[in-house]
């Protein structure tokens, strides 16, 4: 399970956090302008806009968990398991596998209006990356500095969300977990006003947020992080936003033991993303550590042919004062 969101100061930010019980093996990877993007239906993208996100690289092949373009549009993918159905191929529509969506658009696109109408001669297949990595079932946020779309693709086909909260999810539908903030509708950083005419105390501060959930269900991390991004304060600085940002996903984290899934394996957050869409620098940190780590796309060669790739900085750095 995952969560993705948005967030903007003096520059826009879209990270993730990335929830499971194991890792493939994750890398942030920068991948150049000139690096060729062969599509399984649809040709060959030698030339493209350059890409960094976090993804695991087999036969040279980035498979993008959430990544962002130089231009500033940004995807991120998350588990919607029961729901997800793709096609088979369609002789008049682009066809692209689950796997190649987030590099087919942002290779080509430079915002939100570009990929919907990308998106409107899509059909997206069923095929499977290999025998060993199976068809993932997933939905997508998009998003840039001045919108973002949820991309659904069900068995009634394929279903476009703005998204104007900029969070996501997993199951339900997008559209119910939109629905399911109504319920919500009266929590407030604010202490709650007495409406029973006697005398009452608000005996502890943030009584206005009772009844905000925190399970770890995907329903309730969609109302959490939603009414924390949506109240969320910082300044404007580098520094105070991409902290800010850490502290928002960081109220959905999955904490080991907390979310069995069986054979005594625990789902947690095995990293948590934080991309300045502007300046095109990925910020991470995992499970096992704590201290932000950042890879800058600008200073690796983008006009070159070969992937820039980065494993993850997963031994936590203790800060000694004394």
């Amino acid at each position: 399970m995952c969560t993705a969101v948005t967030y903007k100061t003096k520059c826009f930010y879209f990270g993730r956090t990335l929830d499971y019980e194991f890792s493939y093996g994750d890398e942030v990877v920068v991948l150049p302008r000139n690096y060729p993007l062969k599509f399984r239906h649809a040709g060959e993208l030698k030339s493209h806009h350059a890409i960094i996100g976090m993804a695991y690289v087999t036969e040279e092949m980035p498979l993008f968990y959430d990544a962002v373009n130089e231009k500033g549009l940004a995807i991120a993918g998350l588990n919607f398991v029961g729901n997800a159905c793709y096609n088979h191929d369609l002789n008049d529509r682009d066809n692209i596998t689950q796997f190649e969506l987030v590099p087919w658009i942002l290779g080509q696109c430079a915002s939100v209006n570009e990929a919907e109408k990308l998106l409107n001669h899509l059909n997206l297949t069923d095929e499977s990356f290999s025998d060993d990595i199976p068809v993932a079932q997933l939905h997508w946020l998009i998003a840039d500095k001045n919108r973002a779309i949820t991309v659904e693709f069900t068995k009634d086909g394929m279903s476009v969300y703005d998204n104007p909260v900029g969070a996501l999810t997993n199951n339900p539908p997008f559209n119910y977990q939109m629905f399911a903030l109504n319920n919500y509708m009266g929590l407030s950083p604010e202490q709650p006003d007495n409406n029973f005419g006697i005398k009452l105390d608000a005996y502890s501060r943030g009584m206005g947020g009772i009844g905000l959930p925190g399970d770890l269900s995907s329903q309730s991390r969609f109302i959490k992080v939603a009414y924390t991004k949506m109240h969320s304060q910082s300044g404007s600085s580098e520094t105070e936003s991409v902290s800010q940002f850490f502290h928002i996903l960081g109220s959905v984290d999955q904490q080991n033991g907390c979310c069995n899934v069986g054979n005594e394996k625990y789902e947690i957050t095995l990293y948590t993303s934080c991309c300045n869409t502007d300046k095109g620098i990925y910020y991470y940190t995992t499970y096992n550590n704590h201290q932000i780590s950042a890879v800058d796309m600008h200073r690796e060669n983008l006009d070159g042919k070969d992937l820039a790739r980065y494993p993850v900085v997963d031994k936590e750095v203790i800060n000694y004062i004394n």
